[in-house]
């Protein structure tokens, strides 16, 4: 018996009935072309003529991808009977991006992968709670821990069955210890775990957020929000198992973890979220995206959202570029956009996940009009400035950088106009995930693909 699930928040009720192709269509039509295109208003005919191609580029760009992640992104592995989902060619397999792979797939009914990689992850645990950030196939990173999103993707899978049944042998447990190793990274034990790299975050070059770059003891802001996030979805799967005592315990260290974030890397001066550097006790003074994201985790009090996205993130000298938002504030002095070597550059480029995570914050706090900007903005850049899905783009010119084509996290662009429209989040850890693009536009992942587990 499936047991029932979270009752949905009012702002998801609007997906309690099905939604016509039509109706869908205008959804997305009316929220995703950019007010700067070059659509015709004046001449109504030629205005739909546009928004009919518009609607085809979309399409056409959605079944492409599609094919590219079914047929590029699926591989074996030798620990799986099922093949692995990825958004690398060269067949890596990493962490968070795994989870938002997984919110694109959820579009198309497809949760398979939210266990199949889950499972291969969870069954190289070692005996202390260390999980790997990668598979290790062609960039292993054996000295870095799985981000936290483990527990976020249980959740992402559950929330599509029905059922968290699969976690309660085993797999429950692997989570619990997975998540207190990540605590024990936490040496002046005040509660705030450290990432070991730059790299280790998934930002990978933004090196002077550590404040010392001969050793990096970063107690990051990200690194903390999602652990916020991880004790949340643990306290959910506590629940749904009937693990009312656990349920408490992980909700109480939320609430606490919650209340440390404010008050260690909030700068009321600045009203801005920095890093702290763990060695000197001093907060590293770099403005990295990473400082936007207690709006995603719902931590900041509504003054501190308001100074954090009136003063920093709408600013144009800082991180509201063109195509924003920039990774770095434009302010720091190690800015800068595109690559030299190759590298995946996060100091100032647009990444299409972390636009994301500031969208649905936006949303949270209430800021409609600058959320539907970030959307619409995030989505011209990925579907009319480039050819192609690519890994991250220059955030004044829009241009793609990295793997092309690119099928992996990228994906979420071309749905945050939708999701904006009806206020739809599927990393709402008390929601319900939908299948809405197979459902309404008709688009199905390949058959092959999305069998569930």
């Amino acid at each position: 018996m499936r047991p029932a699930m979270p009752k949905a928040p009012a702002c998801q009720m609007l997906f309690l009935f099905p939604i016509s192709a039509v109706v869908l269509a205008s959804l997305l039509l009316s929220s995703a072309v950019p007010a700067q295109s070059n659509s015709p208003v004046g001449n109504p005919q030629l205005s739909k003529a546009s928004d009919r191609t518009h609607s085809q580029s979309l399409r056409d760009r959605l079944l492409q991808l599609n094919r590219d992640i079914s047929m590029k992104g699926l591989h074996d592995f030798p620990q799986s009977q099922e093949k692995l989902l990825t958004g690398y060619a060269y067949g890596e397999f990493y962490d968070w991006d795994l989870y938002f792979e997984n919110i694109y797939l959820s579009y198309y009914g497809v949760s398979k992968f939210d266990f199949s990689n889950l499972g291969v992850f969870l069954s190289r645990q070692e005996p202390d709670g260390f999980i790997s950030r990668t598979l290790g196939i062609t960039y292993p990173k054996p000295n870095q821990m799985f981000k936290p999103f483990l527990a976020q993707l249980a959740v992402l899978g559950s929330q599509q069955t029905g059922s968290y049944e699969w976690l309660r042998e085993k797999d429950y447990g692997k989570l619990q210890k997975y998540v207190d190793r990540w605590f024990a990274y936490d040496a002046d034990h005040n509660g705030l775990p450290t990432w070991n790299s730059s790299d280790a975050s998934g930002m990978d070059n933004q090196l002077s957020r550590s404040g010392d770059l001969d050793s990096f003891s970063d107690e990051g802001v990200d690194l903390a929000c999602y652990l916020l996030r991880e004790l949340q979805a643990m306290a959910i799967i506590s629940s749904e198992l009937g693990k009312a005592k656990e349920q408490a315990e992980y909700e109480h260290h939320a609430k606490r973890l919650a209340k440390l974030i404010n008050d260690v890397f909030w700068d009321e001066k600045d009203g801005f979220y920095y890093d702290r550097n763990e060695k000197t006790g001093k907060r590293i003074r770099v403005k990295s995206i990473a400082g936007f994201f207690p709006l995603w985790a719902g931590v900041a009090t509504p003054e501190q959202a308001r100074r954090l996205v009136r003063g920093h993130l709408l600013n144009q000298n800082e991180f509201w570029l063109p195509y924003p938002v920039a990774t770095y504030s434009k302010t720091e002095r190690d800015f800068y956009e595109g690559t030299t070597k190759g590298e995946c550059n996060w100091r100032g480029n647009s990444w299409i996940p972390v636009n994301y995570m500031i969208f649905h914050g936006l949303l949270r706090y209430g800021y409609d009009k600058e959320a539907r900007e970030l959307a619409d903005k995030t989505y011209a850049m990925a579907l009319d400035k480039n050819a192609v899905t690519r890994e991250y783009y220059d955030s004044q010119t829009g241009q793609g950088y990295g793997m092309n084509p690119f099928w992996g996290w990228s994906s979420l662009a071309y749905v945050m106009p939708l999701e904006y429209r009806l206020h739809y989040d599927p990393t709402n850890l008390a929601g319900k995930v939908r299948p809405i693009l197979t459902k309404s536009l008709g688009i199905r992942f390949p058959e092959s693909a999305s069998t569930k587990p």
